[in-house]
């Protein structure tokens, strides 16, 4: 059995100073944004909390679904690099990039090179290279395929969408495939929902029927996304006609009492073998007092096939 636990929309806090020529961009609203809004809501002891609960459960593997930061500053990406250190080995934790973690022009690749040893494929140079495409990537770990996708551009103010194109689907499928020859699990992370509807229209994901397609082409036994701050179940259809589960999590810092769910992250049971998977969730969750983290929800997910 391999035990996957899976946490999202990280925005590390608090804040840090910024120089008006960092604020002298979008940032600027993401800055208003977080002293009006994030900042009554979002807090660093309630990670803590859920970090220190799901180390005792003790997961074989870490799946991290994308922004891990606010607004893309260097010092915040430097920030998440030195916390990432202390959650995991990079061989024991994947990274999928959000769209906070791309929030201006030229930070996606800032947060690709700073977090790169947690977004290396198998396969992939040791050393991150400017010219070359990190996603999707693959890491193989015991009986599953974990394949990490990103939908992280850099947006205009007011909006938060994301961006699967045609390469990307292409690799993705090809990797899906392999894994499926390979009688692995098949596990997609990425950070906007694949699902129409799921957010609003300045938030959505360009590229949704592409990436049904992907699915529906390549195959997969889970898919794993955030960017909405709420628990959610939705369905994508497989090859064979069956259905996938694609799977959100609330934010990993959301304090209690806001309009959005506390702060959760699944544990993910997966065995069995090709044609017989069984995948069983739990949903760690924030008590209403903000002091610590009980169970919510046990899921058992139907086989795709």
């Amino acid at each position: 059995m391999f035990r996957l636990a899976h946490i999202s929309d990280i925005h590390l806090g608090p804040l840090p100073a910024l120089s008006v020529l960092e604020l002298a961009s979008k940032r600027i609203t993401g800055f208003v944004n977080w002293h009006r809004n994030r900042r009554r809501h979002l807090f660093p002891n309630t990670l803590g909390l859920l970090m220190d609960d799901l180390e005792r459960r003790n997961p074989d593997h870490l799946a991290i679904t994308g922004d891990l930061v606010n607004l893309a500053a260097a010092v915040e990406i430097d920030t998440v690099a030195c916390w990432l250190s202390d959650v995991g080995k990079p061989e024991n934790v994947s990274v999928v990039p959000g769209n906070h973690d791309a929030y201006v022009p030229g930070a996606y690749e800032r947060s690709c090179r700073a977090w790169y040893p947690y977004m290396r494929g198998d396969e992939a140079p040791a050393d991150w290279n400017a010219g070359s495409p990190v996603f999707p990537y693959m890491r193989v770990r015991g009986n599953v395929a974990l394949i990490g996708c990103s939908t992280a551009v850099a947006t205009p103010p007011f909006a938060a969408s994301g961006y699967f194109g045609r390469r990307q689907a292409r690799a993705t499928v090809d990797l899906l495939q392999a894994a499926g020859k390979a009688g692995l699990f098949r596990v997609v992370m990425i950070h906007h929902p694949p699902i129409r509807g799921a957010t609003s229209f300045h938030k959505r994901m360009i590229g949704i029927r592409r990436f049904a397609a992907t699915i529906s082409s390549g195959g997969a036994e889970l898919v794993l996304h955030g960017h909405t701050h709420f628990n959610t179940v939705h369905w994508l259809r497989g090859p064979t006609g069956g259905q996938v589960p694609v799977v959100g999590i609330a934010s990993a810092s959301q304090g209690p009492g806001g309009h959005k769910p506390p702060a959760a992250y699944n544990l993910f049971e997966i065995s069995g073998e090709p044609g017989r998977w069984n995948l069983m969730r739990e949903r760690y969750e924030l008590d209403a007092l903000g002091s610590g983290v009980a169970l919510a929800e046990t899921t058992r997910f139907p086989s795709e096939e």
